[in-house]
């Protein structure tokens, strides 16, 4: 956020443009546009890519990233990590939640018909995959909230606990759902962030499939 402001100003001053001026441009008011450079209000990524266009800065983009944090020692990390740091990852969908290793692309591409894969920096503990977030589920008001059509990338090996997004499905669903594993008087709970839509008890019949180890946004 910080780096976005400085950028918006030092545009800004470059080209002598007020904030009122700027408003016009992406449909604000002034006192709008000051909420945002002086961080009273905090804008979307949306509206921070509108402000970028409106300055003639639309071959720049901001990027929404959610990352589980990985704690390692550099003597303790893997060699692909240290000089490798991108790794692909297959895109998958909600019906089949492919866990496909990359060494099995070629079978993954003859079954859905084509291929494609995604790249990150965060080096999976199992077979990881991604998947299009669908829906409103997961859209919350405020806080954390992963919208539809973003990406996650799900990693079956990391550990399910209480806190985490995770992938689950039951044995008579034909797809899968994306939710937060919650805990409440020794039950746990597969909850939207949605507010609107009703949690599930987790049975002892749902698979956890993975947990959603980074989301990923483009606009």
């Amino acid at each position: 956020m910080d780096k976005w402001i400085e950028l918006v100003k030092a545009k800004m001053s470059e080209l002598k443009i007020t904030q009122t001026e700027l408003g016009e441009r992406v449909g604000m008011s002034q006192g709008g546009i000051g909420h945002w450079l002086n961080k009273r209000r905090e804008p979307g990524i949306t509206e921070m890519n509108r402000v970028l266009q409106a300055l003639g800065m639309d071959f720049l983009e901001v990027v929404l990233v959610i990352r589980e944090p990985q704690i390692t020692s550099d003597d303790d990390m893997p060699l692909a990590q240290k000089y490798n740091p991108y790794f692909r990852y297959p895109v998958s969908d909600w019906q089949t939640t492919c866990e496909v290793r990359e060494s099995d692309a070629a079978s993954y591409a003859k079954a859905s018909g084509k291929q494609r894969f995604e790249l990150t920096d965060y080096h999976a503990r199992g077979p990881a995959f991604w998947l299009t977030v669908t829906g409103d589920s997961m859209t919350a008001p405020s806080g954390q909230s992963i919208a539809e059509g973003m990406l996650i990338l799900v990693d079956p090996a990391a550990e399910a606990v209480p806190g985490k997004l995770v992938i689950a499905q039951w044995p008579d669903s034909p797809e899968a759902i994306f939710r937060k594993l919650d805990e409440e008087g020794g039950q746990r709970y597969l909850v939207p962030l949605n507010p609107t839509w009703p949690k599930a008890l987790l049975t002892d019949e749902c698979r956890i499939i993975g947990v959603v180890v980074q989301a990923t946004a483009r606009y």
